[in-house]
């Protein structure tokens, strides 16, 4: 317990008053620490500290590095900063060796910050203090971007920029074509050249050799027959990052693996501005690269750039197979690989697919539309956020609906943002029917469907968010699917092997979140009757560890 007479060790406290030290020792929580153990994560809700025993230190990711800032000793105190800015954790905290630390609430701090002038002043000075030092150590930081060298219509220099950017790595874009500064190819590469920051160079490089070139993991560490994960997930949406950060925190040895990068379609949205608990909002990609430092903090393993080709159960163990053969065996399965987003069916677009034409967001492109006409097709959220963050940049943007109006598909809240920006307009009762250009996109021509009226209109880009499907063509018979190919669970496993006249294996009901493999659960958009949203998503992911230690607990 924290008395006033334990305040005297902190300096601070020192010329408090006996009183007002006894209602401060009052408030405060008695925190012990195991050595290695973290007081506050890096964008957590911040509190203030003061360390009574042993050492703590400070750490905060500076670019893609995690840099150690100081080491704070008995009798300091910190957490300030962020309280008096009125925001999160502006770094990490650890204690290096076992420590006693006290901890005030933020309402308590403000309090006590309102109530004595002296500690006031006492803490201004300290907080001018180390956001100077942040802000030196972030201006002397060495340059950690990787330099990316191709054509903006080059489409496998789109694919290596969208890759890098949804793996939140940073990067710098040099057009050889506009920009007479940008490296040279030297003999033998070819473009797209990535160089990354200490020298090395790669050219044309698949998604793998990519990532490994920059440092991402693309092979599991572990998984064999003999020794197989206790549960291996695929795909890293909202669903498989849940997952991952619940499974991870709750003991299980835990593998996510993903073909591309972390996020899924959701980590490509500009806004989510209603997920719980962020009134401000909160872009995907921020929600996406929060959850991995929370799984990788508790121990998860996230693969990325890697295909799952196939799934099985040998001897009871389960096992997934990769790209190039290899199998990664562990004891139960989640599978969380979302959608794909459905494909535009008119006449040249395929041709244009990356030199105009995208799908999706595809956030690298925002800037390159600066001042220009922008077409989006699709009445959902993920049209309207996109809309909202092209406007930023576009000269005009236009939405084009099938629909007679956006309110039987999107959130009022977009409707709104939607209808108050000049340079947005939203066209119902209409859709692309043709795409034109020479080497990139140059026109569009849309057909108004209530009379048939065709125009052709010029287009520097056009985005295609038309509804997504299930791609589970991978995985075996086994595993019951509807029609569209999405992954049946619980109750509707039973419903469909009566009418398949096949026989589910065990004496109980498959469980909630259960496929027609037991052990093997599906969660997120790829499973048949889910919500289509980012909360619902992460709900079944944690959902679905709950099942698997039910699952492991009865297989022994």
């Amino acid at each position: 317990m924290i008395t006033a007479e334990l305040l005297l060790q902190v300096p601070l406290f020192a010329a408090v008053p006996q009183g007002e030290r006894a209602e401060i020792a009052g408030r405060t929580a008695d925190l012990h620490l195991r050595q290695g153990e973290w007081l506050l994560q890096e964008g957590e809700a911040a509190a203030f500290f003061a360390l009574i025993e042993g050492q703590v230190e400070v750490l905060k990711r500076i670019g893609d590095q995690e840099q150690h800032l100081t080491t704070y000793q008995p009798g300091e105190y910190f957490g300030e900063v962020p309280l008096l800015l009125g925001a999160p954790a502006l770094a990490s905290l650890r204690a290096e060796t076992p420590a006693r630390v006290l901890r005030l609430e933020p309402e308590d701090f403000r309090e006590l910050v309102a109530s004595c002038p002296v500690l006031s002043e006492e803490m201004v000075r300290t907080m001018t203090r180390r956001v100077q030092h942040l802000q030196r150590l972030t201006v002397e930081a060495p340059s950690t971007l990787v330099t990316v060298v191709g054509g903006r219509w080059d489409l496998a220099c789109h694919d290596v920029r969208d890759f890098l950017s949804r793996n939140h790595v940073a990067f710098r874009w040099a057009d050889p074509d506009a920009d007479a500064e940008a490296p040279a190819l030297l003999p033998g590469e070819a473009y797209p050249l990535v160089i990354a920051p200490g020298g090395a160079r790669i050219s044309a490089p698949s998604f793998r050799a990519l990532a490994e070139h920059v440092g991402l993991q693309t092979a599991p560490r572990a998984g064999t027959a003999d020794d197989p994960y206790d549960v291996a997930i695929v795909g890293g949406g909202p669903a498989g990052l849940a997952a991952a950060v619940y499974g991870a925190s709750e003991g299980l040895c835990t593998v996510l693996v993903d073909r591309l990068a972390l996020g899924g379609q959701a980590g490509t949205s500009s806004r989510i501005e209603n997920y719980l608990g962020f009134p401000s909002g909160l872009s995907g990609a921020e929600l996406s690269s929060r959850a991995w430092q929370q799984a990788r903090r508790f121990g998860a393993e996230m693969v990325v750039a890697r295909d799952v080709t196939g799934l099985g159960v040998d001897n009871g163990v389960r096992w997934l197979e990769l790209d190039g053969g290899q199998r990664v065996h562990t004891r139960a399965i989640v599978l969380s690989c979302g959608v794909v987003w459905r494909r535009l069916s008119a006449p040249g677009v395929d041709g244009l697919v990356g030199r105009g034409v995208y799908y999706g967001a595809a956030r690298t492109e925002a800037q390159g539309t600066r001042g220009q006409r922008v077409f989006l097709v699709g009445g959902g959220n993920s049209a309207g956020q996109a809309a909202l963050l092209f406007s930023g940049y576009a000269d005009q943007v236009t939405l084009l609906v099938r629909g007679p109006s956006l309110a039987a598909s999107m959130s009022q809240y977009l409707i709104d943002q939607l209808a108050a920006r000049d340079n947005v307009r939203v066209e119902t009762g209409c859709e692309v029917v043709e795409v034109e250009g020479d080497g990139h996109l140059q026109a569009i021509v849309v057909v108004t469907r209530a009379t048939g009226a065709r125009e052709r209109r010029e287009a520097d880009a056009l985005f295609a968010f038309i509804g997504a499907d299930a791609e589970t063509a991978w995985l075996p018979p086994a595993l019951v699917r509807d029609e569209l190919g999405y992954v049946c669970t619980g109750r509707d496993v039973m419903d469909l092997l009566a009418v398949r006249q096949a026989e589910w294996p065990l004496a109980r009901d498959p469980y909630l979140l259960e496929t027609s493999i037991p052990g093997v659960f599906a969660a997120g958009d790829v499973r048949h009757g889910s919500i289509k949203r980012v909360a619902s998503g992460v709900g079944e992911g944690s959902m679905s560890i709950a099942f698997v230690h039910q699952y492991l607990a009865q297989a022994g």
